[in-house]
């Protein structure tokens, strides 16, 4: 009777019943569902004598904001005193991993295994905090400039300075909390709840400019972008792998043969490229807002350069979608070789069937990796573009932003649906190990 009841429940409620009912998994989820709660109280508590009204207005013309706002959980937009988030921690991760291939002594510690990820690890700490100390300083100065904030002398600046920093190395030493005594990777999570609060405003904002159906429509448009985006994250090629080693068993000789697969996923670069590719786009138009009040080009460079912008964005758009695609080749073969798996494979004893071990084994992987990465890359081009999408689809005029139409940006969109699978996966590990169906089939 017990297992027909199991069997009627829906698999998700009841593997949350499973969990909740397990003690040491049940603290794992109250410890994470804590250590959000500690990270969103930061988020709302300012910095002394912020103009409210000037910080929003800032936000509403600087759209390079908005994204790095995206990666600080929320915090930018509320001017924290934490208000880089984990973002500085982020950068520190993306310079190592693009230095690791260029610097040889990188590469070397990169392939001593466990103590090596750990001193790479630790370098990536220890670069968190003069980044911060040093974004933080940029965006004092375009606060004090905009009216969001006064500076006073250089005792009050150095202090925020410190103060920002430490909000950032506090940040990264919660998520690391979660990552080790919660569920799922807590960096991720604290950028994933930051994203998921701001959803109640988005929908408020969206309303307010559109109506009630509109914003229906797009809710709607929301969730088929979220299923394209979990098939298209999930898809992977499986190259079959043979494994064969020696064992020695009373004197003798044995051949014991294994089969695997590696997977090799269409979408290995994550939400980079976007980030990259948005970050070069932005670039003129930032520039030149600047001088649009003093130069009438300045002004004109702006305008083409917008996501709003003449021609219906057609400046923006094009170049980005381009942009993403290159960038994703770009941080997927930077990934790829960082992996070393020709290398392991063959360490291990592993092989593809019909190809030698060696240089054949890594031409063949990287040809299959270019080709799936195409894919890749369109499907990143895709959920880009999805702002503009949507601005179609609801039939609003070419003046209007399609950014300010989005519940969840696309960047966003990747994050949330990235952290759900993983950690719903690591959730579902937990259960397997006690016997319960997880979340994931």
């Amino acid at each position: 009777m017990q297992q027909v009841q199991r069997g009627a429940r829906p698999r998700l409620i009841q593997a949350l019943l499973d969990s909740l009912r397990t003690p040491d998994l049940r603290r794992r989820i109250l410890f994470t569902l804590i250590i959000l709660i500690i990270a969103r109280f930061i988020a709302h508590v300012p910095m002394p004598g912020v103009n409210e009204e000037a910080l929003r207005e800032l936000f509403e013309r600087n759209e390079l904001l908005g994204m790095l706002d995206l990666f600080s959980g929320g915090l930018l937009a509320n001017a924290s005193i934490a208000p880089l988030g984990v973002y500085p921690y982020i950068t520190a991760i993306i310079i190592m991993q693009l230095l690791t291939p260029a610097i040889p002594a990188l590469q070397r510690l990169a392939q001593e295994g466990e103590w090596g990820r750990q001193r790479i690890t630790l370098y990536t700490y220890i670069m968190t905090a003069p980044l911060a100390m040093l974004q933080g300083y940029g965006h004092l100065v375009l606060f004090a400039r905009e009216g969001v904030i006064e500076l006073g002398g250089a005792l009050s600046t150095v202090t925020l300075l410190f103060c920002i920093a430490a909000g950032t190395m506090l940040l990264v030493w919660l998520g690391d909390r979660i990552t080790e005594h919660g569920i799922g990777n807590g960096i991720s999570l604290i950028i994933f709840a930051g994203i998921v609060a701001r959803i109640p405003a988005s929908i408020k904002r969206i309303e307010l400019s559109i109506g009630p159906q509109g914003v229906l429509i797009i809710v709607l448009l929301t969730a088929l972008f979220t299923i394209f985006i979990v098939y298209f994250t999930e898809a992977y090629r499986q190259i079959p792998i043979q494994y064969s080693r020696a064992i020695y068993r009373g004197g003798r000789t044995f051949r014991q043969v294994g089969t695997s697969y590696l997977p090799l996923k269409v979408n290995s670069a994550g939400m980079i490229p976007l980030i990259f590719a948005m970050s070069v786009i932005m670039l003129p138009g930032t520039i030149a807002g600047y001088f649009a009040g003093r130069s009438s080009l300045a002004a004109t460079i702006q305008d083409l350069f917008s996501p709003a912008g003449s021609y219906g964005g057609v400046f923006y758009w094009v170049p980005y979608f381009f942009l993403v695609v290159g960038f994703t080749f770009f941080y997927t073969m930077i990934v790829f070789q960082q992996q070393n798996i020709p290398e392991t494979l063959q360490r291990q004893g592993g092989f593809i069937p019909g190809i030698r071990p060696g240089k054949p084994t890594a031409d063949y992987l990287t040809r299959v990796l270019s080709r799936i990465t195409w894919a890749g890359a369109l499907g990143l081009g895709i959920v880009a573009l999805m702002p503009l999408f949507t601005r179609w689809m609801i039939g609003n005029p070419a003046g209007t932003n399609p950014q300010g139409l989005m519940i969840i940006s696309s960047a966003g969109l990747l994050i949330v649906v990235g952290v759900v699978i993983d950690t719903l996966r690591q959730l579902e590990a937990q259960l397997a190990m006690r016997q319960y169906e997880g979340f994931l089939r």
